[in-house]
């Protein structure tokens, strides 16, 4: 914590030792602020979120927010399959 946002450090400044109230204080802010942080990242590496967002990305990739199939991405998904599908047929030819 920068000294600026502590609110003992005008106690720290004029050398002498700050209070156990400013003590107790700063300690809960520092708590409630670590149990929001843990909070937020539980949340963000729940599995269950993590599955919602990928679904969710994966989603507006392949349909706009009509509900419509995007096309474009779609042939290119489309493409790419049956590049690789070739791609493995003839390599396949080869090694006989």
């Amino acid at each position: 914590m920068a000294p600026a946002e502590s609110s003992g450090s005008a106690d720290k400044r004029d050398g002498s030792a700050p209070s156990p109230d400013t003590l107790e204080r700063e300690m809960e802010q520092t708590r409630l602020r670590l149990a929001a942080t843990i909070d937020e990242l539980v949340d963000r590496t729940s599995p269950k979120r993590v599955v919602r967002r990928e679904v969710a990305s994966l989603r507006a990739a392949f349909i706009d927010e009509q509900g419509n199939p995007r096309t474009d991405t779609l042939a290119k998904v489309a493409g790419g399959v049956a590049g690789v599908v070739v791609l493995l047929v003839v390599i396949r030819r080869v090694t006989r």
